[in-house]
C-alpha cells in the first residue's frame, strides 16, 4: 500500500502498555529512499523530548485509527538513549539506538527490516541517486544521507531545462518503507497538475539550495500521467506511468 509521507505525521504510536506519543516526521536514506526512522513527539508523557524508533519495531499500521503499534514498552523508550532531532543524526547516535535495542543496523546489510519487523533481504539496486560526493558518515558527524522527509518538502524541482515545480509530498509503499515516488506540484507552470517522479529520475540533491534536479526536461514531465492526491493510486496507472517513462516496475 502506498502512503502519503505527510499523511502518516500525527498517527499515534502505541506501545505494549501505552501511548507513546505521535509522528512528527520521516528519516529516509538518499542513497536507498528508504524510511529507516519514525521521528516521534513523545508530548506530555516525555516533555520536551522526541525520540527515533526503527522501522523493526513497527507492527501493522492501522490507517482506521491512525495508529502504529509498536513491539515495545513504554519504559524501553523512556530509557533510550536521547537524540537531539533539531542537527543531523550522527552514525554514532544510530549504532546506540541500534545496540540499545538490540537489532543489527541497516548499513549491516544483512536484512531490511519491514513494516511486521521480519528480517528480508531487499536489492538497492537502480535506486541510487548520483551526484553525491561522500558515501559514508564518520561516527560522530551526521549522516549525509539521512534526511527529513519534512525538511525535503517544499525543494524546488530543477528539470534539464529549468525549474518545474517544488516536492509537495512523498509515497511511501509500507510493503518495504521505501518512497517509491516524489509527488511534484508544477502549478506555477501549468496550473493544478500534479505529478509523480521516481526515484529513478532524481540526479543530484542539493541540500544546501534546497533544489531536487532530475534527469528529464520540463516538456516530458508536463505530457506525463496526471496525478490526483485525492484518488488511490491503482496499479493500472503506475503501469502507465512506468511505461511512459521507461521506469521498470518495483513491483516486479
Amino acid at each position: 500500500m502506498l502512503w502519503n509521507a505527510s499523511a502518516i505525521n500525527g498517527y499515534a504510536i502505541e506501545a505494549s502498555d501505552g501511548r507513546l506519543g505521535t509522528v512528527s516526521d520521516l528519516l529516509f536514506e538518499d542513497t536507498s529512499w528508504i524510511i529507516r526512522w519514525l521521528v516521534v513527539d513523545s508530548g506530555n508523557w516525555l516533555p520536551g523530548r522526541e525520540v527515533l524508533l526503527p522501522l523493526s519495531a513497527l507492527g501493522q499500521p492501522d490507517s482506521a485509527q491512525r495508529r502504529f503499534p509498536v513491539k515495545l514498552t513504554m519504559q524501553q523508550v523512556k530509557d533510550s538513549p536521547h537524540i537531539r532531532t533539531d542537527r543531523p543524526v550522527s552514525r554514532q547516535t544510530e549504532s546506540h539506538l541500534y545496540d540499545y535495542y538490540g537489532w543489527d543496523p541497516y548499513w549491516s546489510g544483512r536484512y531490511f527490516p519491514r513494516g511486521g519487523g521480519t528480517a528480508t533481504p531487499f536489492p538497492l539496486s537502480g535506486l541510487k541517486p548520483r551526484g553525491h560526493v561522500r558515501t559514508d558518515a564518520q561516527p560522530d558527524e551526521g549522516d549525509p544521507h539521512l534526511r527529513s522527509a519534512a525538511a525535503v518538502t517544499g525543494y524546488h524541482i530543477v528539470a534539464t531545462d529549468g525549474e518545474i515545480g517544488h516536492v509537495e509530498d512523498f509515497l511511501v509503499d509500507d510493503a518495504g518503507w521505501t518512497i517509491r515516488y516524489v509527488a511534484v506540484d508544477t502549478r506555477n507552470w501549468w496550473p493544478g497538475k500534479k505529478v509523480l517522479i521516481s526515484p529513478h529520475a532524481v540526479r543530484v540533491i542539493d541540500w544546501a539550495d534546497r533544489l531536487m534536479h532530475l534527469g528529464i526536461d520540463r516538456r516530458r514531465i508536463k505530457d506525463s500521467p496526471a496525478y490526483d492526491s485525492s484518488v488511490t493510486i491503482e496499479r493500472a496507472y503506475e503501469e502507465r506511468l512506468h511505461n511512459y517513462y521507461g521506469w521498470p516496475g518495483y513491483w516486479v
